[in-house]
């Protein structure tokens, strides 16, 4: 996008934001409202040359309307400069989104029907954030929209879907539907920190690598291989709430099916080329939430019923033929959370959760344990939030603790000089093993430092 395009858009954005009111409220006498807030984001690694590892300032426009009694609309925009200049020679000089990253995020726009065609049935059209399960962020149950993992620290951010959503109500009952009529793979981390998600390749011995290339076989754009369907039943017994959920959709991260080993002129060296996929599942899932003696609880689980994928390694090009493997078992297996919060007299709040399997890990016997915690306290009429901990610990095989664990402490402070207005100071220290996802981040330890103003 140019920055012609992209300033031309902003400003029709807000010409539509300040101007619609006024014709609203002359056909309608209903206006249009709008809101959002504007946020930096500024990160420094405290390892090595103590380089920035982030650099984000997002501008966040959100515009309801609700021109009837039967009819709401809703969109979210983000305007956002992110990263850093990736000028490398003259020419890009003259490249404005070389020298200064920007970025239009359609993050969600929408449209709700009330009681169409029935009065208890209502639909919502268009791009939307479909947000299934009771945990906090970290939902086994929330499959239908395509996670957005390009800031691993945000946890349990996702891309909007086009979709179609219908809901019924019986009663206490709620019936949801929803159609995706196409697949939108998962946003991945940039640069160092997509090997977070990803696992080193062995080579054969006596074998160097020159180079990795790879392809991703999106699925065909028709009904049978690009929709996801989606169903939920909730209602709330003795004042908990509880919901049951199905989903029959793709894994949105890519899996290796086929591995081709290419020797090079250099003797013992190769090229490696992969083929991925998004493989098809059944996600069964159940959730609860509710409050025993003042204690906020909440548990998740989904099942998965994966399709087989095999694994082809053709090593035929150096005479050790094709072998076969099992990429992905077709055995169903459970992720699952437990979580618990309080808030005592003296206003401390704790909060806490178990989770078994993260958002990227496929399997039983691949499945991680991870513990997050967090504790803060306001103070000044809260106008000073300290959090002292805050953090979690992953333990990949609890039979060899020592050598397959990772703990993350990122304790903050938070400042409210004006209302709306909140400047976050923090830390993020990261330590494990090498065996664990988030061990493999050890030398990235970041401060960070925030502000954002809501409007």
């Amino acid at each position: 996008m140019t920055h012609r395009v992209f300033l031309l858009t902003v400003i029709g954005l807000l010409l539509l934001n300040f101007s619609c009111p006024l014709l609203a409220q002359e056909s309608t006498g209903s206006g249009v409202t709008w809101n959002g807030y504007l946020q930096t984001d500024n990160r420094l690694q405290l390892k090595s040359d103590n380089d920035f590892s982030l650099q984000e300032y997002r501008l966040d426009l959100k515009t309801e309307a609700n021109p009837t009694e039967k009819a709401h609309f809703y969109s979210e925009v983000w305007l956002r400069s992110l990263g850093f200049p990736t000028v490398q020679n003259s020419a890009d000089l003259v490249d404005k989104n070389k020298i200064s990253p920007l970025s239009l995020d359609f993050r969600e726009a929408y449209v709700d029907l009330y009681g169409f065609l029935f009065n208890n049935l209502d639909i919502r059209i268009g791009r939307q954030r479909i947000a299934w399960g009771t945990a906090d962020k970290l939902n086994p149950t929330d499959n239908l929209n395509p996670d957005d993992l390009e800031d691993i620290w945000d946890f349990g951010r996702h891309l909007g879907s086009n979709a179609l959503k219908a809901s019924y109500y019986l009663g206490n009952c709620a019936f949801e539907v929803v159609y995706i009529p196409m697949f939108t793979p998962a946003v991945l981390p940039q640069g160092d920190w997509a090997s977070v998600l990803s696992s080193s390749m062995e080579l054969p011995a006596g074998l160097t690598l020159r180079n990795l290339t790879d392809t991703i076989i999106m699925p065909k754009n028709n009904f049978e291989e690009n929709s996801i369907i989606g169903g939920k039943i909730s209602n709330n017994f003795f004042g908990y709430d509880f919901s049951l959920s199905y989903v029959y959709g793709r894994d949105d991260l890519p899996l290796t099916r086929k591995v081709t080993f290419t020797p090079t002129s250099t003797p013992g060296e190769v090229d490696i080329t992969s083929e991925l996929i998004y493989p098809r599942m059944h996600i069964a899932g159940i959730d609860m939430a509710g409050d025993i003696a003042g204690v906020g609880v909440w548990a998740e689980a989904a099942v998965f019923f994966p399709e087989e994928v095999k694994m082809v390694t053709d090593l035929s090009a150096l005479g050790m033929g094709i072998q076969e493997s099992i990429a992905l078992d077709d055995k169903p297996y459970v992720k699952y959370v437990l979580g618990a919060d309080y808030t005592f007299k003296n206003g401390i709040y704790i909060n806490g959760q178990y989770l078994h399997g993260f958002v990227h890990e496929r399997g039983k016997d691949n499945l991680e344990d991870y513990f997050m915690f967090g504790l803060e306290k306001k103070f000044f009429n809260d106008k000073l939030k300290i959090i002292p901990i805050v953090g979690g610990i992953e333990i990949k095989d609890f039979k060899d603790i020592e050598n397959n664990y990772a703990f993350i402490l990122s304790p903050e402070i938070a400042y409210f000089p004006v209302d709306n207005a909140e400047l976050t100071l923090g830390i993020r220290l990261i330590d494990g093993k090498d065996t664990t996802i988030f061990g493999r981040l050890k030398d990235k330890d970041e401060l960070y430092f925030k502000v954002k103003y809501s409007f």
